[in-house]
């Protein structure tokens, strides 16, 4: 029986610019460390892993975002999938004010992935693309 979700892993490009970008989406730096080794490079069925991990958290404490730069061997794919693409694809947070939001992470490289959109009564979406291609759902509820 699962007990909980621990986190979520991503890699990215930029170690330092991902963290950024997602402390100022409201996350909390966990901590960092450096991996390698040869249970490493058994867990990832790779040879001669070394790799820096950021590990970021909501608020709350309940969820995790482990970010993931590898230095060995280099990472591989496209950071510009469309939102339909097989696989991952975004990670969504509710947010208090969605419009502040945005302007927090444009300088940071988030970018619209289409328009901000009503859905229903209900929320305020969007999708913004940061970076490593990462998309961010970003829904503020409304009423």
């Amino acid at each position: 029986m699962i007990e909980q979700m621990h986190h979520t892993s991503v890699v990215v490009e930029d170690l330092a610019a991902a963290v950024a970008y997602f402390v100022e989406l409201g996350m909390e730096l966990e901590g960092e460390t450096t991996v390698e080794g040869p249970s490493v490079d058994g867990l990832c069925a790779l040879r001669d892993v070394r790799a820096d991990i950021a590990m970021v958290r909501t608020p709350d404490g309940r969820n995790r975002l482990e970010l993931t730069k590898y230095h060995r061997p280099e990472a591989v794919g496209a950071t510009d999938a469309p939102v339909n693409t097989l696989g991952l694809r975004s990670i969504m947070f509710t947010v208090t004010d969605l419009d502040d939001t945005i302007a927090r992470l444009r300088p940071h490289g988030g970018e619209l992935v289409g328009k901000l959109e009503r859905y229903e009564n209900a929320y305020r979406l969007c999708y913004l693309r940061g970076p490593a291609g990462i998309i961010v759902a970003l829904a503020e509820r409304i009423g």
